[in-house]
């Protein structure tokens, strides 16, 4: 069967990529706005990890409207979220057999609720998959450690194609630098660079 999954290059969608891949045929795809050309890093890891790899591009204003009401209630909860469901919906459009992210148990965004993942199955005739969903944290950093090849650090200074990127610069283009930093707080993102 085959599987779309959610891919950022990070250690939570490339742990996702590696428990799901003895059941399905996993498609690594890169949902991007086209406003920077991080995505490239996303298909670097999938290369590096030996999957199939696509991108996919959302709709402009899905992300303006995140990076708005994200600068609006001074967090980037509510608009992450917004786009990873976005996310979801379009990838629930393309020819898999199943859909999946790198969601994990501890998550607070994004998350998906039990109705949502329903909802995307019902209207698309897909399944929807969060391998991650049962792990904590510190199972998924045990794991990562003993299974791939990362380097973390500052967000602002680690490539990564997740939607945070994308939104980090829309933000600053629209409402300037300073706006960047009231919004996100300070965390620690990872890059894969493959396996171990």
């Amino acid at each position: 069967m085959e599987l779309a999954l959610l891919y950022s290059g990070g250690k939570d969608s490339s742990l996702a990529a590696l428990l799901l891949d003895t059941f399905y045929d996993v498609t690594l795809v890169t949902a991007h706005f086209d406003v920077t050309d991080d995505w490239q890093h996303a298909r670097d890891a999938a290369l590096e990890l030996g999957y199939e790899f696509e991108t996919l591009e959302l709709d402009r204003e899905v992300a303006d409207e995140a990076a708005t009401r994200m600068v609006e209630d001074g967090y980037p909860r509510n608009g992450i979220q917004t786009v990873h469901e976005h996310a979801l919906e379009a990838v629930c459009g393309l020819d898999f057999d199943a859909v999946a992210d790198g969601t994990r148990r501890d998550d607070r965004v994004p998350s998906i609720s039990r109705a949502q993942a329903q909802s995307l199955e019902d209207r698309h005739g897909v399944d929807y998959l969060s391998p991650l969903s049962g792990f904590g944290r510190g199972a998924v950093d045990r794991l990562v450690e003993s299974h791939l090849d990362v380097e973390t650090g500052p967000s602002e200074e680690i490539p990564k194609a997740d939607y945070e990127g994308e939104l980090r610069r829309l933000i600053a283009d629209e409402y300037g630098a300073e706006a960047v930093e009231e919004v996100f707080p300070d965390h620690i993102q990872s890059y894969v660079h493959g396996r171990r």
